[in-house]
């Protein structure tokens, strides 16, 4: 973090202290409280620094321990600042000279009065959520969600990876250090070729020589900037290297943001199949920040709706139409993202037959992207994927008939692909889903779609799957 602190602002109740502590636990930072660092100066609370001295002794209090905390060295550190700290522009102009202002979206009116409530008498101002908004709006650089997923902490907004970047082992996929290195300030000591068709051993293999001429030890971190190609294998690298370190992801398309950024799941592909390679191995912090879409091509932000359609389908909420001329809001890629959170904290390792439902339409779109030999993007084969299991489940039985035809246009209204590639159909694709890791003997455990809302975990027998009309 060596271009300043992170601070941590917004609305009372807003969640800055709970952010502020638990991001400087993962970025390895020291975390200070104004808040208490005010009461422990004044060797009062502050209500009762309200009570007795007033609000204008409370605010020069604050400025001078502000300055205090904040200029500690030897290094930076996460400070969460009180809900009015920054309404002085000496104060603002103070923090962001030394540092980022990370702003947290305010929560809805009702769960501020709920938190508000639920600690009476410890703010003395009440909810000023509403009177300040345009001040907090002002602010460029916001969180709109965090949460836990398993052990990492994820972060989702806009304009927060750079302080995250800032001074750390960085390892970029090549295409986006081109577009994104200099203007984020970071200077990455390994790049990764871009393409799936460079998930192989021997680019991990590369990764284990930068660690070592870097000269990374067990307590180092290692931070991935780039799409989920760069943070499965990356995180893959982190957790072989000296019997594992830790590692930062910071996915930069939106297919890896609402898919890979999370679950743990590193590794990489062989001949022999996609991900075949690999380990559980969860990052201790995912950073989201919607800025890196405006870079990317329609193509990606529809690959990246894949994902988030499947999502639909398996929280049943595809009546929640996405707007798919718009770019995703960061709101909008936190409440798709818990669709898969909420199941990976039920079966994180896949022992519990939950997390089999977030490989829906996964088997077909392996074996689309290995017969094309990875022509097929990732995000088209989900789509192509997802209706071909889809009539499936029809032809089992398990589905009504008209359900493909609404699961393909609602993939087709997001500019993807709903059919086979010429010259395949699913009998041609099924010796290579035998190479399915959800395979147990001679059959194939599916997750397949039935409706909005009911995606089943299905054993198939391959071969008997083309008398099935």
């Amino acid at each position: 973090m060596s271009n300043g602190n992170i601070y941590i602002y917004g609305a009372p109740a807003s969640g800055k202290s709970t952010l502020g502590k638990a991001l400087a636990e993962r970025l390895g930072a020291d975390f200070v409280d104004l808040d208490a660092a005010i009461v422990e100066k004044a060797g009062m609370s502050i209500p009762e620094i309200f009570t007795t001295k007033g609000e204008g002794a409370f605010r020069d209090l604050e400025s001078e321990v502000l300055r205090s905390v904040a200029s500690r060295e030897p290094r930076a550190r996460v400070v969460s600042l009180g809900g009015g700290t920054l309404l002085r522009d000496d104060n603002r102009a103070f923090c962001e000279s030394n540092g980022t202002v990370f702003c947290i979206d305010t929560p809805s009116e009702d769960e501020l009065v709920r938190r508000i409530g639920a600690a009476a008498g410890s703010r003395p101002l009440g909810n000023k959520a509403k009177e300040r908004a345009a001040h907090y709006a002002s602010f460029p650089n916001r969180v709109a969600s965090f949460f836990d997923a398993q052990e990492s902490l994820v972060v989702v907004g806009r304009g927060i990876s750079a302080a995250v970047l800032a001074g750390r082992n960085v390892v970029a996929d090549e295409t986006v250090a081109g577009i994104w290195a200099e203007r984020l300030g970071v200077a990455p000591f390994a790049t990764i070729p871009s393409g799936e068709e460079h998930k192989t051993p021997s680019t991990i293999s590369g990764l284990w020589h930068a660690f070592a001429e870097k000269g990374l030890g067990r307590k180092d971190c290692v931070v991935a900037l780039g799409g989920g190609v760069t943070g499965d294998m990356t995180g893959f690298a982190a957790a072989t290297w000296m019997r594992g370190i830790s590692w930062i992801n910071v996915p930069t398309t939106l297919l890896s943001m609402v898919d890979a950024s999370t679950g743990g799941k590193t590794g990489c592909d062989l001949p022999e199949g996609k991900n075949l390679a690999g380990a559980f191995h969860f990052p201790r912090l995912v950073v989201i920040d919607a800025d890196f879409l405006s870079t990317l091509p329609p193509e990606l932000i529809a690959a990246g709706r894949a994902e988030m359609i499947k999502h639909e389908a398996i929280g049943g909420v595809g009546s929640s139409k996405l707007k798919v001329e718009n770019l995703p809001t960061p709101q909008e890629i936190a409440q798709n993202l818990m669709v898969k959170v909420g199941i990976v904290r039920e079966d994180p390792f896949e022992t519990k037959g939950r997390r089999i439902l977030l490989n829906c339409g996964h088997t077909v779109a392996h074996a689309v992207e290995k017969a094309t030999k990875y022509r097929v993007s990732h995000g088209e084969a989900v789509a192509i994927g997802c209706v071909e299991e889809a009539r499936l489940a029809v032809r089992l039985g398990l589905a009504p008939a008209q359900w493909p035809d609404e699961f393909a246009a609602r993939f087709a209204a997001a500019g993807l692909p709903v059919e086979l590639p010429d010259g395949l159909d699913f009998d041609s694709l099924v010796p290579l889903m035998r190479g399915d890791k959800k395979r147990e003997g001679g059959s194939v455990v599916f997750a397949l779609p039935c409706g909005w809302g009911d995606v089943r975990g299905v054993k198939i027998d391959l071969s008997q799957v083309s008398k099935v009309h």
